[in-house]
């Protein structure tokens, strides 16, 4: 690559009727001058250039490392409803297990009672069906008596 100080240093053969020694060197002196601002500004954009580079790589490792960590959210979220629902169905089912648990012993006992209530009904109706007879007896026992 051609640099300012190249163009500075070189040197033209003279001839006969050539260019006009003064005016070349004006020129060149004008080219060397535009050159080396071109070829500074040149060296900052490549500076930015390659910082703005290196600002975009850490940026595209950001994104990167954002879209795995929004992937492993949205993943743990998935796995955290998953597992809120199973255990939401486990403590349903359990529920319903032990509802009808509870329904099947109070119909048992209802049930119980029912018997209960069933034999002291004819408990009472013997007891009833005895007294009766006894007070009968006691009446036949006493129309004897006062028959004799």
């Amino acid at each position: 690559m051609l640099t300012p100080l190249d163009i500075h240093n070189k040197e033209f053969k003279k001839s006969f009727r050539g260019y006009n020694e003064e005016d070349v060197d004006e020129f060149l002196d004008r080219v060397i001058k535009d050159y080396e601002q071109l070829y500074r500004e040149n060296i900052e954009i490549k500076e930015n250039l390659d910082r703005l580079s290196s600002k975009l790589e850490h940026f595209q490792h950001m994104e990167n490392t954002l879209h795995n960590t929004l992937i492993i959210a949205q993943e743990t979220a998935e796995e955290v409803k998953l597992n809120a629902k199973r255990t939401t169905e486990l403590m349903i089912k359990e529920a319903e297990v032990q509802a009808r648990k509870i329904l099947d012993e109070a119909t048992n006992k209802v049930r119980r009672m029912n018997d209960e209530y069933e034999g002291l009904q004819k408990q009472d109706k013997v007891y009833r069906l005895r007294v009766r007879n006894l007070v009968q007896a006691q009446l036949d026992i006493l129309g004897d008596v006062i028959e004799d």
